[in-house]
Formats: structure tokens, C-alpha cells, sequence
């Protein structure tokens, strides 16, 4: 063989600069490759990209004390800024593919429950003021420490948990599953679309994409969630502009008028961080804010085992790679959301449909959030992809997330137990944190029962013992004088 064939033969070396990359992310190390992390930054995108329509919407339709109104589009042009800038610091400083944007079910608190008490301004300040108490127990290490207690098979429970959250999730927004209204007189929760049965062009779109993202998983195709969400988003442009739809929810599939919006940062820099004790109670104001870091606190963690776990990141203890900056960048996500009236930012649990992509590490973050930046300008052209076309992704993602359920041991009552209930109470309650709640009480119950008290770790205890103060917090606002 000629010298000239036996370079030919050889491997080409990466370019010095993929090669960098490459090294800092730690993309081969973890068995990705860039194709997979760009195709699961773009997965992640397009699944949680429905927060730039619904977070203005929850937010914007609420009124402040004083009966004040934010504006959609300055809502529009934080959220995606938050989300932009703190993914990417999440993707170079955690190194995980763990995207983050405003929290669904905080921002409502927000909206209905803290701002008709206090300005925007006082309300935004409260989430501050909670991102920075986040922060506060990374540095300490406390977060990292409840973290590290969680006995294994509980965090596995977590991930299971999740995975039939976001499924559920899946079904709803796509209008496959609906709640029944309570006019109906009826105690069955939900129902087989809007009627009991499916129909409409959309749930047929959402129908066909679950069957297209099964048959290529089953396939296993390289990019099968992304060649879904895109396939389907064409799918419905066409139904659209030929079938008279009434509603596809909160985003229309259109080719739209304009390609580029202009952001406004009218928003930006609006809190006050003290401002909330002079217009309501401090008893009021420790409860709302012991509410919001509670939530997020336990949200997160759920969330980042659930998606390390998932991405098979977690070391053989079951710990989370780099987690104390991981934890220490959520909580300054929520400082962010609060300073930009985008409310409290935390980690997407939609970060599962990236991973199923093949994403590995902070890599993706870097395509996702430079989609959240692009947004910015190109609103128009990004958020056309309906919740049909990418629902079927969380749909798929749950079914991944849920083989870890073979690795509990069901015969095993004292973790048995506590892992259904953590598993069962997040898709039936609609919430990570209900069901690591009620995950931690029963463990730490059933230990005690049986005699095992000090097998439990003391931060079990204490954490057991905030959710037992979280899950009745009504009787105690209510022994306290707040309502």
C-alpha cells in the first residue's frame, strides 16, 4: 500500500475547533455526536416553544391591585430572553441538555394569586427574592445535600413519575384527553376529547404524529422526534389552508404575514425587591414566598434527576454531574425571570424530548437557546408549530422515561409503596412537587412503622416536614389569621 493510500485511510481528524468543543461539552466522552445534540436542542425547542405564546397569555391576562396590565408583547420578549440567555449559561456552566424558560403553574401564581395583592413590580420582586433564597441553599449546599439523601429507587420512582406526567401533559394540550366540566355532574375527571370522542382536524393531526413518532422509534430513526414535530407541523399548514378549523389552541399552523417582530424590552429591570411588605401583611408575604421556593426547589430536582437519569448521566450513587452549579444556575433563573416580569424561570421537564433526540450534554443548550434568542426577532416563523404537531413527543418521551420502572423493587413495601405514590400523585395532580411530597411522606412514614427510623436521613425528615407545613397550608393560613 502507497503512502498516499494510507493517509487516505486514515481517520480525518476533527477540526481543531470541533475538536475543543468536543472536549469542553464532553460529547464523545458521553457517547453523543454534534448531529445529535443539535437534533435534540431543536426537539427541545420546538416542545417547550408554546411558553413564549402561553406564558403572555397567563400572565398578560391577569390584573395587578392596582388593576394594571403587562403588556403581551413586552411578556413576549422576556420570556424568550430569559429563556434564551440562562439555557445557554445552563448548557456551558451545568453541561447538561437541560433547557430552562418561565415555570408553568408558578407564573399562574403569580398572575392569580400573588399580583391581585401587591404592583407587577412588588409581585416580580417576590420571585427575586425567591431565586435568590434558591440560591442561598446551593451555596450552603443544603439543596445538593436533599438531593444526595433521596435513597435511589425513590429518584428512579421520580423519573417514572415524570414520565407519566408529561405524557398526560402530551394528551392534554393536544385536546386527546380534556377536562370535563364540572356543570356536567359528573366525578370522572377527564374524557376522550372535547365531547367523549375525537374529532377535528387537529386531534387528527396529534393522532397521526403519535403513530409516525412510535413507528420511528420502533425503527429506531436517527432524529425520530424532531422528523415528527416537523413532518406534522407541515401536515397541519396544509390542513389548515384547506379545511375550515375553528381552533387549533393557542398557536394556528399559517405561514405568516411577517417574518421578522421587533422585541420590546419595556419590561426589563421592573421589580421591587421589598416592596410587597408595604402593601400586604409579612406573614402573607413569608407564606407566598415559602410556596414559590418549595415548588420550585422540589420541581427542579425532580426534574434534573428525571432528565440526567433519562440521558444515563446519573453515576452508580445516583448523582446528577456538576450539580451544584446546576442547581445554583435554576436558582439564579428564577432572579432572572423575576427581574424581566417573565416570572420565576426554572428547568424544563420538556428537556426529555431533546434527550430522546440522542442530546447529551450542554451542547444542545446552545441550539436551544439560540432558537429562544432567534425568537426574539423571529416569533412569526418559530411558534407556527401547533401543540399537535409536538405533543406526541412528550407522549413518546413518557413511554422512554417509564422503562425505568423495572429497575424498583416492587416487593420491597418500605420503597414499593412510597415509589407508586410518587409515581401515581405528579400526572394525577398535575404537579412534580405533589408527588415528591407525597413520595417523602410515605417513606419516611413506613420506615418509621416498621422500626427503621434511623435509616431515614435527617434531611428526609426536615424536608417531610415542610411539605406536611406545604400540603396544609390552607388550615394554617387560615389558624394564622391570613384569610
Amino acid at each position: 500500500m502507497s503512502e498516499a493510500q494510507k493517509v487516505a485511510d486514515r481517520p480525518s481528524a476533527a477540526p481543531p475547533a470541533a475538536g475543543r468543543v468536543d472536549g469542553f461539552f464532553k460529547i464523545a466522552a458521553r457517547g453523543s455526536t454534534f448531529g445529535r445534540e443539535i437534533r435534540g436542542g431543536f426537539a427541545t425547542f420546538f416542545t417547550m416553544a408554546y411558553i413564549l405564546v402561553l406564558n403572555p397569555i397567563i400572565l398578560g391576562s391577569a390584573k395587578d391591585k392596582f388593576g394594571h396590565q403587562l403588556d403581551a408583547v413586552q411578556l413576549t420578549t422576556a420570556t424568550a430572553l430569559v429563556a434564551a440567555v440562562m439555557t445557554i449559561i445552563m448548557g456551558v456552566g451545568g453541561n447538561l441538555p437541560l433547557a430552562l424558560a418561565a415555570g408553568l403553574g408558578l407564573n399562574a401564581v403569580v398572575a392569580f394569586q400573588i399580583a391581585p395583592l401587591m404592583s407587577w413590580d412588588d409581585a416580580m420582586g417576590l420571585i427575586v427574592l425567591e431565586g435568590l433564597l434558591i440560591c442561598v441553599l446551593v451555596v450552603t449546599g443544603l439543596r445538593e445535600a436533599v438531593m444526595h439523601a433521596i435513597p435511589q429507587p425513590l429518584k428512579q420512582a421520580i423519573s417514572v413519575g415524570i414520565g407519566l406526567f408529561i405524557a398526560f401533559i402530551g394528551f392534554v394540550d393536544a385536546g386527546f384527553a380534556t377536562r370535563i366540566p364540572d356543570a356536567a355532574n359528573t366525578t370522572v375527571p377527564v374524557q376522550l376529547g372535547g365531547t367523549g370522542a375525537l374529532a377535528g382536524w387537529p386531534i387528527l393531526v396529534f393522532c397521526l404524529g403519535v403513530l409516525l413518532t412510535i413507528g420511528l422509534l420502533a425503527r429506531k430513526v436517527k432524529g425520530a422526534i424532531l422528523i415528527s414535530i416537523v413532518t406534522m407541523t407541515v401536515v397541519a399548514i396544509v390542513i389548515n389552508s384547506v379545511a375550515d378549523i375553528k381552533s387549533w389552541g393557542l398557536t394556528t399552523p399559517k405561514v405568516p404575514d411577517d417574518v421578522v417582530a421587533s422585541p420590546d424590552f419595556g419590561l426589563l429591570g421592573h421589580f421591587s425587591l421589598f416592596g410587597a411588605f408595604g402593601e400586604t401583611s409579612a406573614i402573607t408575604v413569608v407564606l407566598l414566598v415559602f410556596t414559590l421556593v418549595l415548588s420550585d426547589f422540589f420541581d427542579t430536582m425532580g426534574t434534573v434527576v428525571g432528565i440526567s437519569a433519562e440521558a444515563g448521566l446519573l453515576d452508580e450513587e445516583g448523582k446528577v454531574p456538576n450539580l451544584g452549579r446546576v442547581l445554583l444556575i435554576d436558582g439564579a433563573a428564577a432572579v432572572a425571570g423575576g427581574a424581566a416580569s417573565a416570572s420565576s424561570s426554572t428547568s424544563y421537564i420538556e428537556s426529555a424530548a431533546g434527550v430522546g433526540e440522542g442530546a447529551r450534554t450542554g451542547f444542545a443548550n446552545l441550539v436551544t437557546g439560540g432558537l429562544f434568542a432567534l425568537a426574539l426577532f423571529l416569533t412569526p416563523i418559530l411558534t407556527i408549530v401547533p401543540l399537535q404537531a409536538a405533543a406526541p413527543a412528550l407522549v413518546a418521551v413518557g413511554f422512554l422515561m417509564m422503562t425505568q420502572v423495572k429497575h424498583i423493587d416492587w416487593d420491597k413495601y418500605e420503597i414499593a409503596i412510597p415509589a407508586f405514590l410518587t409515581i401515581a400523585v405528579m400526572p394525577f395532580t398535575y404537579s412534580i412537587t405533589n408527588g415528591i411530597g407525597a413520595g417523602f411522606l410515605a417513606y419516611v412514614l413506613i420506615k418509621t412503622v416498621l422500626g427503621k427510623a434511623k435509616e431515614v436521613h435527617w434531611l428526609l425528615w426536615a424536608a417531610s416536614a415542610l411539605f406536611l407545613v406545604y400540603f396544609g397550608i390552607d388550615p394554617l393560613e387560615q389558624l394564622l389569621g391570613v384569610k
